[in-house]
């Protein structure tokens, strides 16, 4: 198993520890992380950022959890951690196994069961190498994946790509006793009434927290780099590491020659204050189907958006010009509702609390800030879909987006699954739609998959992977901070843009327009990959899978080139035919796995 989970070229470091009928091992390019303690043996992936309060600083993160472990309980243990982390401890003594993650999943955990074993990996690949584990896919996955819209694909919390493989839950905790596993969760956010502080006060517990969070991150950390894009998330964190620091520190982005997605102005703001030295790397016409071949062999999985072909390269270069970790600003969109459809559920929350007259305000700046030729902004339009995602009769009840799941339903083919039926979960443990839609984007929708990218593509080249944003007390105060405080005449992350007064660039900090991190695969599927993409839709394999309409397909791929060709101001389908050739190119490398 541990053989198996190296990433294709690399030679690993490994160890591991065997007690009883029990045995945890360990494989990467860091030194091993198993440990043992009066019989019980643990080992893990990640880091605890708390060390110093818990008095387990200057130990592994195996040993740490151990002992900690030994004091408090295995779910005790977790509850105490400030980390990144996924772990199993062997409880010798009452013969128990132990698995758990982290809050946010920044490190998954598998497991499956056969006839005579409990097997475990941080990777499915270490799983599919065992005898009698099935490779067979999970056919919703499959379906999911092919032909609705990426947020779709890890809604059901406990599946996985493969049918035979489970995937442990953020902040759980997984107790097996003779065969029998039974899941705890330990953490979990609730209802909790909303801060009453006044704004000025809330801005400063803020900026306590991020600089706080970068700091215990940073202290772990080997040759860093920052991941920098034009936004205020990533900004926030490079800015919180060099007021921490007291100096400036490397940066890393990705640009582009089409313009269409290119930051490259919007980060020149950032570098004098806080750059020592600025790495661009600029992509062009990159090889996409052999790239995406690289990261599904990283990655186990397809690859759920062209933006992660962006950032593969880019932890690539990173390695390659000697840096050890990347800090980013993911979690900083889900924390202070920066994605453009969080507006909808703000404006839900607004309405059914009777704020009308500030309903209207903000409506009316959301259009003039945000208004765009294919999606447009305006009051009717705003009335007109807020029922279709927000259940206005049920204080908080968001409803799935029928049109987005539905879009690509007839690219299905109806035998193999119909999308229509199709009903996603829709967590509700909040009265407010806004926090509901942001706690689904963190634990159902756009962060799992996001996080697995971040983890393998890093992990791959040699490097660690940081999101401050995502320290649990972060996460706890901002659920907390009122929509009001989050949305401020039309402008989304009010207060995290208060915080960062004096710590961000004046410009970076009040500017509103989100390009948001993407490619420009339109231009892609369209020109350098336009003949492998037609080669794959053409060949025998693809067509006899059952899977796609082929002649809607077909008829997709011919809009698609004049949408861009003609540059026409409807939506493309590059996300479409990015998680086609994805879901293909998977199934391709499980048939080529050796048996």
């Amino acid at each position: 198993m541990l053989a198996a989970a190296l990433p294709p070229g690399q030679i690993w470091r490994t160890a591991s520890h065997d007690s009883g009928n029990a045995g945890v091992g360990w494989t990467g390019w860091r030194e091993a992380d198993c440990a043992e303690l009066g019989g019980d043996i643990a080992a893990a992936d990640g880091f605890v950022y708390n060390g110093d309060e818990l008095g387990v600083a200057g130990v592994s993160t195996a040993f740490a959890i151990l002992t900690l472990f030994q004091r408090h309980g295995f779910e005790g243990a977790l509850a105490k951690i400030n980390g990144d982390f996924a772990v199993a401890v062997y409880d010798a003594k009452e013969v128990v196994l132990w698995l758990g993650t982290d809050r946010v999943l920044t490190r998954p955990l598998y497991y499956t069961q056969t006839r005579d074993s409990f097997l475990f990996a941080s990777q499915p690949r270490s799983l599919l190498s065992v005898p009698g584990v099935s490779r067979a896919p999970n056919r919703e996955f499959v379906a999911l994946f092919g032909g609705s819209h990426y947020r779709t694909v890890d809604n059901a919390i406990h599946d996985s790509p493969f049918a035979a493989l489970r995937r442990l839950p953020a902040a759980h905790a997984l107790r097996v006793s003779k065969g029998v596993a039974r899941e705890v969760c330990y953490w979990r956010l609730t209802d909790a009434p909303d801060h009453t502080e006044p704004e000025a006060t809330l801005a400063e517990q803020y900026r306590a927290l991020l600089l706080d969070a970068t700091a215990r991150r940073f202290a772990a950390a080997d040759k860093p780099a920052f991941t920098l894009s034009g936004g205020m998330d990533s900004s926030s964190v490079l800015a919180c590491a060099v007021k921490n620091t007291g100096r400036k520190l490397p940066a890393i982005s990705v640009g582009y020659v089409d313009r269409t997605y290119d930051e490259s102005d919007e980060v020149q703001a950032m570098l004098e204050p806080t750059v020592s030295i600025w790495h661009k790397l600029t992509v062009d016409k990159p090889d996409v189907f052999g790239t995406i071949e690289k990261m599904v062999a990283v990655q186990d999985e397809p690859v759920v958006t062209a933006t992660w072909l962006s950032h593969y390269m880019m932890s690539e270069e990173a390695s390659r010009l000697g840096y050890g970790a990347l800090f980013g600003g993911l979690g900083g969109d889900e924390l202070n509702a920066g994605e453009y459809e969080h507006f909808w559920h703000f404006f839900a929350d607004l309405k059914t609390g009777g704020h009308l007259a500030q309903l209207g305000l903000e409506v009316e700046m959301w259009a003039a800030n945000h208004d765009h030729p294919i999606f447009k902004k305006s009051s009717a339009i705003m009335e007109q879909n807020l029922p279709r995602l927000a259940d206005l009769s049920v204080p908080g009840r968001c409803l799935p987006d029928r049109l987005r799941i539905e879009r690509y339903a007839d690219a299905l083919d109806l035998g193999f699954f119909d999308l229509r039926k199709y009903t996603p979960v829709m967590d509700h443990p909040f009265r407010s739609y806004l926090k509901n839609r942001t706690y689904q984007d963190m634990m159902r929708e756009t962060i799992p998959c996001c996080l697995r990218a971040e983890d393998r593509h890093t992990v791959s080249f040699g490097m660690d992977n940081f999101v401050p944003f995502f320290d649990h007390r972060l996460i706890e105060f901002m659920f907390r901070v009122p929509g009001t405080m989050k949305f401020r005449d039309g402008v989304s992350k009010h207060l995290l843009r208060e915080a960062m007064a004096g710590v961000l660039p004046e410009e970076t900090r009040t500017r509103f327009k989100k390009a948001g991190w993407n490619a420009p695969a339109h231009i892609w599927f369209t020109t350098t990959a336009r003949e492998p993409l037609r080669d794959m839709i053409a060949s025998r394999k693809f067509r006899e899978r059952g899977i796609f309409n082929l002649k809607e397909i077909e008829r997709l791929l011919v809009e698609h080139e004049a949408i861009v060709a003609d540059q026409q101001r409807v939506d493309n389908h590059m996300m479409f035919f990015w998680q086609l050739v994805n879901v293909e190119l998977w199934l391709r490398s499980i048939e080529a796995m050796p048996t």
